[in-house]
């Protein structure tokens, strides 16, 4: 079985369920409009920019999970599921998934964003696996923290060699699909790298390269 790896923000969602959240905690007064809406553009751009610091949006990003209770978080995730993340799942992107699976591949969501946000997603998609930032629990609570590295940039290689490891998996026929120059070093090791509605950078890569550019939107 090969492996099918799918990148989820600006991939098979046609938009950023990290974003989004903080979106939804504004709209929901669960966090400070002015302070939280000004530091997520800053973050999502410097994203797009190739020049996030992932500790840095981390400790912004996961701090709201520390604030609510797990119950609340729970019944918050339900909402913004259907107000937000089901509208941008793309319809190319299911039959993509599937098509792998009905192939016999393992698929797998790769992403930065954290498990708390994307493994109801990830079920929806009906993606088997998924490796994401993981937000650090203790007794119970989310800390605010992450715990491990972050699936980001070589992130995403360390933390995907690990997971083969204990897998018994390869890279021996692989594919990902991916929006973002972010995502260049996994794009490199792959057997198949596929562009997906790429950022100008990876476009202007993937052209000089050859590798495929393709639309889920």
């Amino acid at each position: 079985m090969a492996l099918a790896l799918f990148d989820l923000d600006n991939t098979l969602l046609a938009g950023d369920s990290d974003y989004l959240w903080g979106v939804f905690l504004v709209e929901k007064g669960l966090v400070d409009a002015e302070l939280y809406e000004q530091a997520n553009e800053r973050f999502y751009q410097q994203y797009a920019d190739g020049e996030l610091d992932i500790h840095e949006f981390l400790n912004f990003s996961l701090n709201p999970l520390s604030l609510i209770d797990n119950e609340t978080l729970s019944r918050l995730h339900q909402e913004f599921m259907e107000k937000h993340v089901r509208p941008m799942m793309t319809r190319i992107g299911l039959e993509k998934v599937e098509q792998h699976r009905q192939a016999g591949d393992t698929t797998l969501i790769i992403t930065a964003t954290n498990r708390f946000v994307t493994a109801p997603i990830a079920d929806a998609f009906g993606v088997e696996h998924l490796i994401a930032t993981e937000p650090e629990v203790i007794d119970g609570r989310y800390t605010g923290k992450v715990a491990g590295i972050p699936s980001f940039q070589h992130g995403k290689i360390t933390r995907l060699n690990d997971w083969m490891q204990q897998h018994d998996a390869d890279l021996q026929g692989s594919t990902f699909y991916s929006d973002s120059h972010n995502d260049l070093p996994l794009l490199e090791r792959v057997t198949y790298p596929v562009a997906v509605d790429p950022d100008p950078q990876l476009s202007d890569i993937a052209k000089q390269r050859d590798w495929p550019i393709v639309s889920f939107r």
